[in-house]
């Protein structure tokens, strides 16, 4: 079977048993600060298990793309070293919410493997957690397994966890013994143990786990039983509706049913690693270096353009970060392993890798196809900057292994070699990318020999303490939802928004209040807290919208409302501050959200959709939406593209966002289900999450996207839109930030306003504005750059003199001059010492320049004193004299500081320090 009839198998055989199924999420979690990546299929329902959201149905199953290269699941430097690990895999999965339980999931499980896959059961045996009795005896019943082929494991291998606290479970795993099945299983070298024998039935516990560990006996599928909820103190608490998660792994079963032993050599990576071996002009070895280079390189091309499809694009930080490692890793493999007899200095290759991957995958996952060209782009810019970055990081490398060779040398022959920061090492690598197996290598050739566990264990911890350093520094630790709200949900179930038909309601009951951290019966006068009612017309911050804000009203008592948040799916949580009286749970209360303030955003936010529309029409179906806030005063809205908008592009699409509020058409809002919406065209945005029945918004012949926002009942409602800015924000993402309405009209006026003015201060019609501005630019520059040059020839003149008079010394010999330079700018600063070391001819110049509360500092060395008196050294001792730091090379040096009123000082050293290097 191949890889994608094993999938549509798994898929089709669970919707035969009742389950729903369900697309892949993005790899961008939605809504989920605590993970880098979804990492696991069951990833999207993380609210379902945690009883935070409810589901129209409680069977599901799905072939989840996945990735794990950082945080908690990191294989990154595993990929390619072994047989199975992966950065980008698939997982097949079904899942009951407190439907089905152990029995069902294990017969489910059983009837797949033997009777669908076909596989041998002779060849199966299971893990359970070692107290799950029931677990045991249902394998025993239902596939009829004999006690020894049922082996009980610790914790660590057979009970899984959410988190340290919340739903948990033992879980039980499937193995098969590859000694069987696969054509090309050898014993390793040196196997020892009963494991080794072929046929037998009955390996002992500690056998079994010796083969796991050595790859005969292949886990592909966990079973994961989630019956307890796992208080703080460690107490197991039975769950109410227990539930199933089940995860397998489409690599693992391919290679089992294509009887091989490596996932590399599935149908699903094999043809990438082929295509790989075509472009390096070699035969893939597996055991050689080249054969590793391009095992890395397929794992790799496979994350990066799901990756990048999904909107994850790489840049310096996050999950963003992980993935420009990911792909910097995979280009070194192939610029110096694999490709290096075959690449020129400007040739580029992952870009060919990666199509390769859109070509074998596109089918199963269409949104591969839809953004062919840009993953392509985007591979290219990263690899053509990464070509600059490594020179970088090789040069840093070579410097600080430098720097350990000249502390050896201070020990003497017998005084042994230095000892390396794996701090500063870990930094190389983590920051510029710099190869850890080249750093190893640098520090072996000065002397720093390191056995291969040695240095991985030093070099992995100091690589966690600057990563979690940097988390901290990054504020990436999210603070969790208060337990109070989960407390209320549970109560309340959900409260209705009744706020798309209207902004106010006459009776809307007060459910719960909340002051801090605990539910209160009442907030008095002045007293700021959180208010539940059973209905409510405020939309809570969702989707890029900002909440709305009000009042609540009862009797004598007046309560303003600031925001609304939904902390936990279904719940609409109103901040509030209690004006007048006092406001008590079970009140009924008119409800008011602030209708202009209401107006002002539903109009951003259709615009929005108008504005992203606009976006793919003119710029290419790449753009996806990568984030947005919808305000009353103004909308941002941010997208992948990777370059700057032109004026002429910005100019159409203006042109069309208004054309389409000219038109003033009705804005038409449909309920149906996901994934009906999705196929009849609607945009679904990474980050989001959706399920069941969804808001399609709809803007006829122009727009169609999921979304549950608030919006203007007909385009010509928005009155009018105005871009203001476009910026990058990060590698292949651009913000733009647009206004409407009377906002839009206001800027107009601002601008005319502006025009105005400008146009009567030079004295000008408004047709000769643009004109006389360009005249006065090229006077100003005129002027500039005569100005420049009378500086330079007074500083010159006044310095020359000085050259050949008192000023310029005599050190040993050699002339030196050191002198103060403040009219000039950096590049006078560099014009002037050129002139001053030309005449001269041999010695050394020294300038410095004070301005703005700052020093800068330039020192010139002539090519004959270069190794007695490098500039380098002479600015790094000069530039702390006032309060700063500086370096560069021999012939030229550049540094500055803080201390404008030590320049004179400094410069006055400068003497001593030439003298001192020339003795």
């Amino acid at each position: 079977m191949t890889g994608n009839e094993i999938r549509e198998t798994f898929l089709k055989y669970f919707e035969r048993q009742g389950h729903t199924r369900l697309r892949s999420a993005p790899l961008l979690p939605a809504n989920d600060p605590t993970l880098l990546f979804t990492n696991a299929g069951m990833n999207q329902f993380k609210d379902v298990f945690l009883g935070l959201e409810q589901r129209d149905y409680v069977r599901a199953c799905s072939s989840q793309k996945c990735l794990r290269a950082g945080g908690k699941h990191n294989d990154l430097d595993e990929v390619g070293k072994t047989a199975r690990h992966h950065t980008f895999f698939e997982m097949l999965g079904n899942f009951s919410f407190g439907d089905y339980f152990k029995r069902e999931a294990i017969k489910f499980a059983w009837e797949f493997v033997t009777t669908v896959l076909e596989m041998d059961p002779k060849h199966l045996r299971v893990s359970v957690f070692r107290e799950d009795d029931e677990a045991r005896a249902l394998w025993k019943e239902i596939a009829g397994l004999s006690d020894s082929r049922i082996y009980g494991l610790d914790e660590e291998d057979n009970f899984w966890q959410m988190a340290d606290t919340g739903p948990c479970g033992p879980c039980s795993e499937i193995f098969i013994d590859l000694a069987h099945v696969a054509q090309d299983w050898r014993f390793p070298q040196g196997a020892t143990g009963e494991w080794t024998e072929v046929n037998r039935e009955d390996f002992s516990r500690a056998a079994f786990i010796e083969g796991s560990d050595a790859g005969r006996f292949l886990e592909f599928w966990n079973l994961v039983f989630m019956q307890y909820d796992r208080s703080a103190d460690g107490k197991l608490t039975p769950l109410p509706k227990p539930s199933v998660d089940t995860g397998a792994g489409l690599e693992r079963i391919a290679a089992i049913k294509q009887r091989v032993t490596s996932n590399y050599d599935t149908d699903l990576i094999r043809p990438i690693i082929k295509f790989t071996a075509k472009l390096a002009e070699r035969n893939y070895e597996p055991d050689s270096p080249e054969g590793f280079a391009m095992r890395v390189i397929a794992d790799h091309a496979r994350a990066t353009a799901f990756s990048i499809a999904d909107g994850i694009l790489p840049s310096n930080e996050g999950r963003n970060y992980v993935l420009r490692k990911i792909m910097r890793r995979a280009i070194y493999q192939g610029r110096h392993v694999l490709f290096m007899s075959v690449l020129k200095d400007d040739d580029l290759f992952f870009h060919k890798i990666t199509d390769k991957v859109v070509e074998i995958m596109r089918e199963a996952y269409p949104e591969l196809e839809a953004s062919r060209d840009f993953i392509a782009r985007m591979v290219k810019i990263e690899e053509q900057r990464f070509a600059s970055t490594l020179d970088i990081s090789l040069h840093k490398l070579d410097a600080y292994v430098g720097s350990l060779k000249s502390q050896a040398s201070l020990f003497g022959p017998e005084g042994g070699s230095a000892k390396p920061d794996f701090k500063e090492l870990a930094r190389l690598y983590d920051t510029f990318g710099t190869p850890r197996d080249l750093i190893r290598i640098s520090l072996e050739e000065c002397g720093c020999d390191f056995d291969e566990e040695t240095f991985n264990e030093k070099f992995e911890t100091a690589l966690r303490e600057i990563q979690q350093a940097s988390a901290r520094e990054q504020g990436e630790v999210q603070a969790k939802a208060k337990p109070v709200y989960a407390q209320v949900s549970e109560r309340v179930s959900k409260n209705q928004f009744t706020g798309y038909d209207g902004t106010r309601l006459e009776d809307a009951q007060v459910l719960a209040l909340i002051k801090g951290e605990e539910e209160v019966l009442e907030l008095r006068h002045g007293e700021e807290g959180e208010s539940i009612l059973d209905r409510t017309p405020f939309y809570a911050e969702s989707g890029g919208q900002v909440g709305d804000s009000g009042t609540l009203a009862v009797c004598s008592t007046h309560v303003t409302v600031n925001d609304a948040v939904s902390p936990v799916s279904g719940l609409i949580v109103h901040s509030v501050k209690v004006d007048h009286g006092t406001l008590k749970v079970g009140d009924e209360v008119v409800v008011q959200v602030d209708v202009e303030r209401r107006d002002a955003t539903r109009r951003n936010h259709t615009a929005t959709h108008l504005l992203h529309a606009a976006l793919r029409e003119v710029l290419g179906g790449h753009v996806k939406q990568a984030g947005s806030v919808v305000a009353p005063n103004y909308l941002r809205f941010d997208f992948t593209h990777f370059q700057p908008l032109t004026n002429d592009e910005m100019a159409e699409i203006e042109r069309l966002v208004n054309n389409q509020i000219l038109r003033n058409v009705a804005v038409q809002t449909d309920i149906m289900p996901v994934e009906e919406a999705i196929r009849s065209g609607a945009m679904a945005l990474f980050g989001e999450k959706y399920s069941g029945m969804m808001r399609v918004l709809t803007v006829p012949g122009f727009s169609s996207e999921l979304c549950g926002g608030t919006h203007v009942r007909a385009t010509g409602d928005i009155g009018l839109f105005k871009i203001v800015s476009d910026e990058s924000i990060a590698s292949g993402v651009r913000r733009i930030r647009a206004v409407t309405g009377v906002d839009a009209f206001e800027r107009f006026r601002e601008a005319e306003a502006i025009v105005d003015k400008v146009a009567s201060d030079l004295r000008t019609s408004r047709a000769e504005l643009s004109v006389q501005v360009e005249r006065l630019q090229q006077e100003l520059k005129k002027a500039r750059r005569e100005a420049d040059e009378l500086r330079m020839k007074i500083a010159t003149g006044a310095v020359g003199a000085s050259a050949n008079g008192d000023e310029s010394r005599d050190i040993a010999g050699v002339r030196v001059l050191a002198r103060e330079a403040s009219g000039l700018d950096a590049a006078g600063m560099r014009q002037l010492s050129d002139r001053l070391l030309a005449r001269i001819k041999s010695g050394v110049v020294v300038l410095g320049r004070a301005g703005d509360g700052k020093v800068s500092l330039i020192v010139r060395t002539s090519d004959d004193l270069l190794k007695k008196v490098p500039a380098g050294q002479v600015i790094k001792e000069l530039a702390p004299i006032v309060g700063g730091k500086g370096g560069g090379k021999p012939d030229m040096a550049e540094g500055g500081g803080n201390q404008p009123d030590k320049l004179a000082e400094a410069l006055e050293a400068s003497y001593r320090i030439v003298e001192r290097l020339l003795s």
